[in-house]
């Protein structure tokens, strides 16, 4: 399947927002006839400095004086910065409304008008370097420059590469990390010669996928107001037959599994089941469960799922299986489950059947996190395992997470001094994980069994 195209020139918006940046500085001829000072404003243009480019500048022409002062901007490198990564799989979601607009007039109006959700996926770090070659060919013009830029930047500046306030990735900070004060002279071998003194700026950037943006509905009618006048709730709205309400229905008999995108049935005592529903027969199925309660609508009856164990209540649409009729499809939704408080592993792995010789192992990527299941070392042995840097002892405890950085295999993640739930997802298989402290292993969050007073439904 092709990958669906997109561009919004965010690193042009970041190059052109810093040209503008450093545009405008001037340097000054000396003095002219009427005694006032000469000014230049310096140009600013983007690409590398080459002896093509002084021939450019110099228009081709030896009869021509060299076009400098000149600035020239560009990329030097553009690597991912894993050290600002977050959870990729996170998606904020906002809600926005614009203003009532009249499309005859071609005027915004005071009242409210359409309504919006933006779902915006966590953005890509990036770390963005650029060169800033000060072309001169004398070094007071140099010094003119250099004074006015080494004042500006000190050592960094903030820039807002666009003006949308729902994007998180506006703004970030140009910072100058390293100078050159003559890197060297072109064209080689004249007379006339450029000096080139270039500066090193770096910025933290953000990369953004492109947001799903749904209309809202408008509230157009009212069927029932449980508010009067001034804003307050009427007790006796309650005892109008008319009011509308939503069923919420317990089966004090039923495990619920959950498991994958799945809801199935578990029998919690039968003979008490099969008399509360006076029937004769066994219950399995959906449908059979449902016959005195109401039929399932597909996409829009919920199922709420709740833990005792410090998780928030997980709400989703079901639809029945087209196969399985003791089976439901379940569709949670993203804003109830639990959000990770940990950066995202790698993988799960088991420190004592692992493959030593894997290059994961030995030359892991800086960054790489594993969940072991197994402890790694121990304080009581001398020489640590060789597998994972044994100078010092490298000691780790299962349910451990383990990080490779600059220095070694360190532990990110000590599992023996939670005192929360804590939840991180797998990046290999995409499933997110708990770490109960109390019971001191790993689960999926909120996955598995349910008790009868864990799960209801609403139709």
């Amino acid at each position: 399947m092709a990958q669906q195209f997109f561009y919004d020139n965010q690193i042009r918006r970041y190059l052109t927002q810093f040209i503008r940046l450093v545009s405008g500085f001037q340097v000054e001829f000396g003095q002219g006839a009427n005694g006032q000072r000469t000014l230049q404003q310096v140009p600013v243009i983007y690409g590398d400095q080459s002896r093509q480019a002084a021939q450019i500048l110099k228009q081709n022409s030896e009869n021509l004086l060299s076009s400098v002062p000149a600035i020239a901007v560009y990329i030097s490198a553009l690597d991912y910065d894993r050290d600002r990564m977050q959870d990729p799989s996170y998606i904020g979601k906002i809600n926005v409304r614009k203003r009532e607009y009249d499309p005859t007039t071609g005027n915004y109006l005071s009242g409210p008008g359409d309504s919006y959700t933006v779902e915006r996926m966590m953005p890509v770090p990036y770390k963005l370097t650029l060169k800033m070659d000060i072309w001169t060919s004398n070094t007071e013009q140099k010094l003119q420059l250099w004074e006015q830029i080494s004042t500006l930047f000190n050592p960094s500046l903030e820039i807002q590469n666009t003006d949308n306030y729902i994007d998180w990735g506006s703004l970030t900070v140009v910072e100058l990390k390293s100078t050159i004060w003559d890197s060297r002279t072109v064209p080689s071998g004249s007379d006339e010669s450029i000096s080139i003194a270039t500066l090193q700026f770096e910025l933290p950037i953000w990369l953004s996928s492109p947001a799903k943006v749904k209309r809202l509905g408008v509230v157009t009618k009212i069927i029932t107001n449980i508010y009067d006048a001034n804003g307050n709730l009427t007790e006796d709205i309650f005892a109008d037959a008319d009011l509308l309400t939503r069923r919420v229905t317990t089966f004090r008999n039923y495990n619920l599994l959950y498991i994958g995108n799945q809801l199935k049935l578990i029998k919690n005592n039968e003979s008490e089941l099969l008399a509360s529903l006076n029937s004769a027969g066994s219950v399995d199925s959906w449908a059979q469960l449902m016959n005195n309660i109401g039929q399932i609508r597909n996409g829009i009856s919920q199922i709420r799922l709740q833990h005792p164990n410090g998780i928030s209540e997980v709400v989703g649409t079901v639809a029945q299986h087209p196969a399985d009729e003791s089976v439901l499809l379940y569709d949670p939704n993203i804003d109830t489950l639990p959000a990770n408080n940990l950066l995202a592993i790698t993988a799960i792995i088991d420190p004592e059947t692992v493959n030593i010789s894997d290059l994961s192992i030995l030359t892991p990527t800086l960054g790489t996190r594993y969940l072991i299941t197994n402890p790694i070392g121990s304080y009581n042995n001398a020489e640590g395992a060789v597998a994972w840097g044994g100078n010092p002892v490298f000691v780790a405890n299962a349910n451990d997470i383990i990080e490779y950085t600059t220095t070694g295999w360190t532990v990110s993640y000590d599992s023996q001094k939670s005192q929360k739930y804590d939840f991180v997802t797998n990046l290999t298989t995409g499933i997110q994980y708990k770490f109960d402290y109390k019971e001191n292993q790993w689960v999926k969050s909120v996955e598995g069994l349910y008790t009868p007073d864990q799960w209801s439904i609403v139709i």
